[in-house]
């Protein structure tokens, strides 16, 4: 467990995620996480992507990226983490843009309130 005097970025990146996803935890999980390093940047991302999608718009991992400046595999991997129950439950729709041949997908999010 961290300590809060050691570390006040990471609980903090935490905590205002916890309250603005409104989830009781904000605990990423995989083979290479250690929240001593990792908490605060993804609970960050996770955030930023949050913060970006709650408008309901479509948008491109590029059109994310460049309000975000979070990569783009990162960003994919935030939106996975949103469709999770313990990050909100929202669901997150994807659709090609343009011609399916380009490989072009734009993704939305409606709140798990609004669906």
């Amino acid at each position: 467990m961290l300590q809060p005097s050691l570390f006040p970025e990471t609980e903090n990146a935490v905590t205002r995620a916890k309250r603005i996803l409104k989830v009781n935890s904000v605990r990423f999980d995989g083979p290479v996480y250690v929240p001593r390093y990792d908490d605060a940047r993804l609970s960050g991302q996770i955030l930023r992507v949050y913060n970006v999608m709650r408008s309901g718009e479509w948008r491109t991992l590029d059109e994310i990226h460049f309000v975000t400046n979070d990569p783009h595999a990162s960003i994919s991997a935030q939106l996975r983490h949103l469709r999770k129950k313990k990050f909100g439950g929202h669901q997150i729709e994807k659709r090609p843009r343009g011609d399916r041949v380009h490989g072009l997908f734009e993704y939305r999010l409606l709140r798990s309130h609004e669906v």
